[in-house]
Parts: structure tokens; sequence; C-alpha cells
């Protein structure tokens, strides 16, 4: 089966951007380590959320959501990405692989997939990053199809920060397959 879109990442980041490629109608895949930073955090500063948020129950509702919406969610260990004719082969450490039109890395801090893929890197602008992927405002990497969010790609590590990176670098692949921009709005009923 052939996804239009796998995310390798669940955390804030990586489900953020699968809410908004699945609400999209896009056929989304998220695989993610089930080891990120925020499942070891509290949080207190995460807009809406007045009484704070347990990391874990954070990155439990937006896995919840993204999946309401449409997502698959596999927990796995992703250990290669590879370029294929029509997208890319992800290769999982139980010796899964699915295949994908494009990829989203939200792999927080670990660099090692971004490496094998030889995308191209920059300076972090925060001393506990100081090497990130180099993306342009959309979020597109050195390869084309291939897409970077979060710290990963060099924005702060707070969940608020990276959530809405996730949600940016979405609208920016949603846009691109569309031909136009994308916007994603619902409205009250009456």
């Amino acid at each position: 089966m052939m996804y239009d879109v796998i995310v390798v990442g669940g955390g804030c980041a990586g489900g953020s951007a699968a809410v908004f490629l699945a609400k999209a109608g896009l056929k989304t895949l998220v695989l993610d380590n089930d080891k990120g930073q925020t499942r070891r955090a509290w949080i207190d500063n995460h807009y809406g959320l007045a009484d704070g948020v347990a990391g874990p129950d954070l990155v439990e509702a937006g896995k919840r959501q993204a999946e309401r919406l449409g997502a698959e969610w596999h927990i796995a260990q992703v250990t290669a990405v590879a370029p294929l004719p029509d997208g890319f082969a992800v290769k999982t450490e139980d010796g899964q692989e699915f295949q994908g039109k494009q990829v989203l890395l939200a792999t927080g801090a670990a660099m090692s997939l971004a490496e094998a893929l030889n995308l191209e890197f920059t300076d972090g602008r925060e001393a506990r990053y100081p090497r990130v992927v180099k993306v342009d405002i959309d979020g597109r990497t050195s390869i084309p199809g291939v897409w970077a969010a979060g710290i990963l790609a060099g924005v702060s590590a707070h969940t608020i920060i990276t959530a809405g990176h996730g949600a940016h670098v979405a609208v920016g692949l949603i846009s691109e397959l569309e031909g136009k921009r994308h916007v994603q709005h619902d409205v009250l009923g009456k």
C-alpha cells in the first residue's frame, strides 16, 4: 500500500502534522518509536491547557485526534528511509516496510535518519541542538518529497512551538500537492 505521507515521529510536531494531513484527506501513516522527549515532560506553558498537562497525555491526545481524522498510527522504530521511483520506502526495526509518496521527518533531536538520507544540515540556534536539518520556509529539505518539522528542523523544543511547526509544515506539504495555499477552517454549527 502506498501512503500519501509517512510521518516519522509522533510527538507534538509529528502528531500535529498528522492531524492536518489526515484532515486534508491524505492517506497518512505515523510511525512513532514511543520514546520522544515530550513523554518525559510536564508542560505548564502550552496555550489552552490552563492546568498544565503531562507530556504523555498530550501526545496521546494528539494520537487520538489524528486517528479520529483518519491517520494510521503504529509504534515502530524506523531504521531507514530509501528513495523509490514514485516515493520512499520506510523500514522499521521489526522488518516491516511501508511506502509513501512523501515523508515528513519529526524525529526531535534524533538526526540519524536525516544523516543517512544525506540531507543538508545547518547550524542550530540552541546550544542543545547545534546542528539541524536545513529547511525552507515550508519545511522542504534538500531532497524533494522529504520534509522536516520540529526540533529536527531547528525550532524551539517547547511543545506549543513544535506542534505549531508540525502543522505549518503539513500545510506547506498539502499546499504543494494541491497547487494552491491550503487552509483548514471549520465553523461552529448553529
